[in-house]
């Protein structure tokens, strides 16, 4: 049976625009999981494992609530509150898998199909290094090649950005090449944009091997990475903003008039 899940190899860009220029780029790869196929890839493959230790490993509570509920579960719950139905369809999610047992993605994003394999609904789930964690769910309306979504932004992630903000979420793919582009704006002029992009290779030791050996101990690096350039923000004189408290809901079911496709 041929596995669904896939590998896509690339790079994150940020580019901060305003109050001052700041811009890097980084290697990195992620894993398009689908979740009905969890067991399977941890049967199959001698360096992915699913809730136990591995060169490269899945959680289910390194998402969603963190609770042990099934992830499909959880989801399936954000979805009925959208009035989404998937009808048994299919949930991949695109993340950061635990490398050398650490993990931690800025964002995490579940793809939800219907039955006849039309995307219905995405789901941005958001880290911050605070240990916290807020879902945006949207609903997708009409098929199109490129799917572009927004939102007000309701949950702190960086100290380094005003909670007013709004989210532009653009996507291409996922298929042979995957882009999620990521504009964040104040009073509707961009602040931040950022860019991530892939090749997509397939699920197997060869290849998991390969990202091991060619971007080894990503997501340390990646953790690693923030605080240096949060440093870098600093040093250039940008100011820190208080941390509110949470939403109080863990998700948020943003309304059909507050995304779009094109």
């Amino acid at each position: 049976m041929t596995l669904r899940s896939s590998i896509y190899v690339g790079s994150v860009m940020h580019r901060r625009i305003r109050p001052r220029m700041h811009q890097f780029r980084y290697r990195a790869f992620w894993f398009l999981l689908d979740l009905d196929e969890l067991d399977e890839l941890s049967s199959k493959l001698r360096w992915f494992s699913y809730n136990r230790s591995n060169i490269f490993s899945f959680y289910d509570t390194d998402h969603g609530d963190g609770t042990a509920t099934p992830l499909r579960v959880q989801i399936e719950r954000q979805l009925a509150e959208a009035k989404v139905d998937l009808a048994g369809g299919r949930i991949r999610l695109l993340c950061m898998p635990r490398t050398l047992g650490y993990c931690f993605n800025p964002i995490s994003i579940f793809f939800c199909y219907r039955s006849d394999a039309a995307l219905a609904a995405v789901v941005y789930q958001v880290h911050n290094t605070f240990g916290e964690r807020h879902s945006y769910v949207i609903r997708v309306e009409g098929q199109n090649a490129a799917l572009h979504q927004h939102c007000r932004k309701l949950f702190y992630v960086s100290p380094f950005l005003e909670m007013d903000m709004r989210y532009d979420f653009r996507i291409t793919g996922p298929d042979e090449r995957l882009a999620v582009g990521i504009c964040a704006s104040s009073s509707t002029k961009p602040v931040l944009n950022a860019v991530l992009a892939g090749t997509r290779r397939n699920f197997t030791d060869r290849n998991l091997i390969f990202v091991f050996l060619k971007i080894p101990a990503m997501t340390i690096k990646v953790i690693a990475a923030i605080h240096w350039e949060a440093l870098r923000l600093w040093v250039k004189g940008i100011r820190l903003r208080s941390r509110p408290n949470p939403p109080e809901r863990a998700a948020t079911i943003v309304t059909a008039n507050s995304a779009i496709s094109d």
